[in-house]
């Protein structure tokens, strides 16, 4: 029988012993490449997101060069990702903000992230996270899924998902948590078809109708 609640130690330490140095998948070059990446994830594929600013990070890695190549510059080249059109104008605001409230510098502090436009909690998170080195747990929906699925931290919502990592992760693993979350839930724990027999916290997790 697994426990009622996975030991978040001996969860996160197999998680770690798998993916000793676990990434994000998106591609950047700097803190505000970052930002706009993220942004632009919403509801699309990070492959999806890359292959749209591969040749865009190339040559536009400021808000100043944004708001040079303009609204209907950038609709170009993310034309292929959904929702493009209010991404387009969320990044086009934000980079305004950015340089009018923030000397062009992406903010450390969540509250100024999140007042950005197109910005939400998970996107501060993720961004804090990565291009400062924060101890935040972004909850996408692979975080979510597993935290309840395996009874890690489970809620109802992203945000008592969140604070129950904030309780329960312990200090080692805090800096990469949500990293292995997001990769185990995208590769191992899926949402169609957990691949149980390959995943490393099996006998951990509470999930009864493991796959054989």
């Amino acid at each position: 029988m697994p426990p009622k609640r996975p030991d978040p130690e001996a969860f996160f330490a197999r998680l770690a012993a798998a993916t000793p140095e676990p990434e994000g998948e998106l591609d950047y070059v700097n803190p505000y490449t970052l930002l706009v990446a993220v942004v632009l994830s919403a509801q699309a594929t990070d492959a999806g997101v890359n292959r749209a600013t591969k040749d865009l990070f190339k040559t536009v890695d400021t808000p100043e060069k944004m708001l040079k190549l303009g609204e209907e510059g950038l609709k170009r080249h993310i034309k292929t990702i959904g929702l493009y059109n209010a991404k387009a104008k969320n990044v086009i605001a934000l980079s305004k903000l950015l340089i009018e409230r923030h000397a062009s510098e992406v903010p450390k502090d969540r509250d100024a992230l999140q007042a950005l436009p197109g910005v939400g909690r998970k996107t501060a998170n993720v961004v804090m996270n990565i291009a400062f080195g924060e101890e935040t747990f972004a909850v996408d929906t692979h975080v979510f899924r597993i935290c309840n699925r395996t009874g890690l931290a489970p809620g109802r919502t992203p945000e008592e998902v969140e604070a129950g990592l904030e309780k329960k992760v312990p200090a080692p693993y805090r800096r990469h948590a949500h990293h292995w979350l997001i990769l185990h839930g995208r590769y191992v724990c899926k949402a169609r078809t957990p691949e149980c027999p390959r995943c490393v916290v099996r006998d951990l997790c509470r999930y009864k109708e493991k796959t054989v």
